[in-house]
C-alpha cells in the first residue's frame, strides 16, 4: 500500500510541482492509520527525494533558479526549528485542526487560481518579457538577456519570507514546500 501511495504522490508532485506532503500526510494517515506525527517525517523525506530526482531530471530542460532556492533554503532552515518547537507544545488535536485548515486554504487558493489562470498567464509572460506596462507590480523581474532574476531588496525579502513560512510550516505540520513555494514564486 505504501508503494501505491508513493506512486500517487510522486505523480501529483511531478505534474504540478506542488502538493507532495500535503497529499502524502493525509494519505498515510488514512491508508496506514498513522498519526500526524508519524506521517509528517516520512512524507517530507519521500517528497525531498522525489523533488531532488525531479530537479536532476529537469536539469537540461528547465531554468533552475539556484540563488532563489538557496535564499529560500537558508530562511527555511532558520524557521523550521521554530515550527518543530511549536508542534511539540501544541496538542495533536489542535495540530490536526490546523492541518485541516491549511488543506482548506490550499483548496480555495487552487480553485481561485483556476478562475484567474488566463490573466495570470498574461502577467507572467509580461514579466518574462520585462514589459512594465503589462507586468504591473511584479515583485521580481527577469533579465530578458539572461533569464535570471534582477535582485532588488524587495525581491530578496519576498523570496526569503516565502522560505521562512515554508520552513515554519514544514516544522509545524510536515508540509509547506510546494503549496507555499510554487504559489509564492508565481506571485513574484
Amino acid at each position: 500500500m505504501a508503494i501505491l501511495l508513493g506512486l500517487v504522490v510522486g505523480l501529483v508532485l511531478g505534474l504540478t510541482g506542488a502538493g507532495g506532503s500535503i497529499i502524502a500526510v493525509p494519505l498515510l494517515m488514512w491508508a496506514l492509520d498513522w498519526s500526524l506525527v508519524q506521517a509528517a517525517p516520512v512524507a517530507l523525506i519521500a517528497v525531498a527525494v522525489s523533488a531532488s530526482f525531479g530537479t536532476l531530471f529537469a536539469w537540461d530542460v528547465a531554468v533552475i533558479r539556484y540563488k532563489a532556492a538557496l535564499i529560500m533554503s537558508a530562511a527555511s532552515l532558520l524557521t523550521a526549528p521554530l515550527g518543530l518547537l511549536a508542534a511539540e507544545q501544541l496538542p495533536l488535536t489542535l495540530l490536526s485542526l490546523v492541518f485541516s485548515g491549511v488543506l482548506l486554504i490550499v483548496a480555495l487558493r487552487l480553485w481561485q487560481q483556476t478562475r484567474h489562470a488566463p490573466e495570470e498567464t498574461r502577467v507572467v509572460r509580461a514579466a518574462l518579457r520585462n514589459d512594465a506596462d503589462l507586468a504591473g507590480d511584479a515583485i521580481c523581474r527577469l533579465n530578458p538577456a539572461t533569464g535570471r532574476f534582477i535582485w532588488t531588496q524587495r525581491c530578496a525579502m519576498t523570496v526569503s519570507a516565502c522560505g521562512a513560512v515554508t520552513g515554519f510550516l514544514a516544522g509545524l505540520l510536515g508540509v509547506g514546500g510546494g503549496f507555499v513555494i510554487v504559489p509564492g514564486l508565481r506571485s513574484i
